[in-house]
């Protein structure tokens, strides 16, 4: 997603065994690793033990404990950063019905996917 929310690219389909964080490693953090030093990477609960650079939110305490209020502001900061990520999804997804339940072949869903991208560049004026 780009700093205004608008999605910028979308990854090939993987197979539906793959889970979201190996997904991540092989697609996004291998690729982007290099270019991200001064730019973290921000993910959600799911991500945790993703890798050095990737920041996700701290859990929450087996013990009941509250958290310390900074890792309290931390976590609302992060949330506050990952909106966009999430708007960029919801642009995707909500705009353009054929992406919520794809019952396509899954060798095909990345053309979908990319061509929703494409129209929501052309929506959004980033292409003409």
């Amino acid at each position: 997603m780009d700093p205004r929310g608008v999605p910028r690219w979308v990854s090939d389909v993987l197979p539906g065994h793959v889970n979201d964080l190996a997904a991540a490693r092989e697609l996004v953090l291998a690729i982007l690793w290099p270019y991200t030093e001064d730019m973290p990477i921000l993910a959600d609960g799911g991500y945790i033990d993703a890798g050095c650079g990737v920041l996700t939110p701290v859990p929450r305490r087996a013990d009941g404990i509250p958290l310390h209020h900074d890792q309290r502001t931390y976590n609302k900061l992060l949330r506050g950063l990952r909106c966009l990520g999430e708007r960029g999804f919801a642009l995707l997804v909500e705009r353009w019905k054929a992406l919520r339940h794809v019952t396509i072949s899954p060798s095909r869903i990345t053309e979908l996917a990319r061509a929703a991208l494409v129209l929501t560049h052309f929506e959004h004026r980033m292409i003409s």
